[in-house]
């Protein structure tokens, strides 16, 4: 394969990690955010100080990933825009309310402090089921009939409880006592809906499809891809498990959080190896969405710039303000 062949492969590869840390980063702030109406006063600033160093950097990702989408591969940026145009506006008014709130609740008088905390809810959750709907609008290949929708619909409502548990589970690794017990009551809540959610999505996505389902019920892929589905049950099984020993509050905090993210780096997989070599499934491959070699060369030269740039933003925050949350203090 030729370097300018594989070029395209490279910036689709680039995208799809970039979608991948975005969902598993901002997952768990966004399932902070939901999580707010559980959480007293006095926890929902420390839920706060939790996600408040880190958000910002999260969501760099899901810029660069869009950003690829549209400079790398601008026909598919047309189907993909045209078609989600939108679920993308209110995800985009969810994350801006997201952020408005979250500043706005650190002048606030207390009396106001209420209003702006349900803000931050609404916008959390509007990201939320915005981002399950273009989901699975996306997976479905955007077709028409009366399934589609429905099928969307299903992903839209999974993706907040999936997010909610994934917060949980950040939650216990950087909280303790009281709220990190609740942050694990409120993991052993959202675990049964997400393991229904995922377990009916799974069977129907084959039948919305029928590229998905060649891709998988085929002998002999079938097989070797039924590592995938066994290895999430496993560590779904391991989360839900930990969930119920003392340990998970000392020293194995980090294991359901680490245990979820297991579960969606496997769906990327899934999801990657269902699509390729599509970037619009069914209408668009990589190659033929792709900009010219000579565009993609020069756009290389600033992701190679750009994308270390946010990776080491990215891991110095995460090490310097690593360790347990404290009550929110503003200087």
């Amino acid at each position: 394969m030729s370097f300018d062949h594989a070029l395209p492969l490279i910036f689709m590869g680039l995208m799809g990690v970039a979608m991948l840390i975005y969902v598993i980063s901002d997952g768990y702030d966004l399932g902070v955010g939901l999580l707010m109406p559980r959480a007293t006063a006095q926890e929902k600033d420390v839920l706060i100080a939790s996600i408040g160093p880190f958000w910002d950097a999260n969501e760099t990702w899901l810029v660069l990933g869009i950003g690829i989408l549209l400079v790398a591969f601008p026909k598919a940026h047309g189907v993909v825009l045209s078609q989600l145009y939108l679920p993308v506006t209110l995800m985009l008014v969810g994350l801006t309310l997201r952020g408005v709130a979250f500043d706005f609740r650190v002048k606030a008088k207390a009396s106001d402090k209420p209003l702006w905390d349900r803000l931050f809810f609404a916008g959390s959750m509007l990201a939320s089921l915005s981002q399950g709907w273009m989901l699975g609008r996306y997976i479905s290949g955007f077709g028409e009939g009366w399934n589609y929708p429905v099928f969307a619909a299903a992903i839209a409502l999974a993706l907040p409880a999936a997010y909610a548990l994934l917060g949980a589970a950040w939650l216990i690794m950087k909280t303790e006592g009281e709220l990190q017990a609740k942050a694990i009551h409120w993991a052993k809540l959202a675990w049964g809906p997400v393991v229904v959610g995922m377990v009916l999505i799974s069977l129907a996505t084959p039948w919305i499809s029928a590229t998905v389902r060649e891709r998988w019920f085929t002998l002999p892929a079938f097989i070797a891809l039924m590592v995938i589905p066994l290895a999430t049950g496993i560590a779904l099984l391991a989360a839900r498990l930990l969930l119920d020993k003392a340990i998970v509050r000392t020293t194995l905090c980090w294991v359901p959080f680490v245990a979820l993210i297991a579960v969606f780096v496997l769906g990327f997989i899934g999801l990657a190896y269902s699509i390729y070599p599509f970037v619009v499934i069914d209408r668009l491959t990589i190659w033929q969405a792709a900009s010219s070699p000579a565009a993609l060369k020069v756009i290389l030269i600033g992701v190679c710039i750009s994308v270390p740039a946010i990776a080491a933003y990215t891991v110095f925050s995460y090490r310097v303000f690593w360790g347990k949350a404290t009550e929110l203090r503003y200087a």
